[in-house]
């Protein structure tokens, strides 16, 4: 999957919902459920995520959604295999993007 937001400090739930064609309660769940994310809260309390924590929640939609893990599956694996999994999501999407690619300059022909 292949997330398309644009270069900021700190994005909105609801543009990071939109981005992840999820809702806005399931972003909170996670927040609850995963230490990894600590978005930043305002004095109304609305959250903030930084760059590092829509890779994170990345990391996180692609084993619970992608590839089909349970939550505690999915802490647990991040627990214990934390940068293994991040090379290989890493390369994940690498390879994701030059199909983008590919695929673009299919169409143009």
């Amino acid at each position: 999957m292949h997330i398309e937001l644009p270069e900021k400090r700190y994005y909105g739930i609801g543009e990071v919902a939109r981005a992840f064609d999820v809702n806005t309660s399931l972003i909170r769940f996670w927040e609850k459920e995963f230490d990894v994310l600590q978005p930043k809260k305002n004095a109304k309390g609305n959250r903030k995520f930084t760059p590092q924590d829509i890779k994170n929640l990345e990391l996180i939609y692609h084993l619970v959604k992608e590839r089909g893990f349970t939550l505690e599956g999915a802490k647990t694996h991040l627990k214990e295999n934390k940068q293994q999994t991040l090379d290989r999501f890493e390369i994940i999407r690498k390879l994701e993007t030059v199909k983008a690619e590919l695929l673009k300059i299919k169409e143009q022909l």
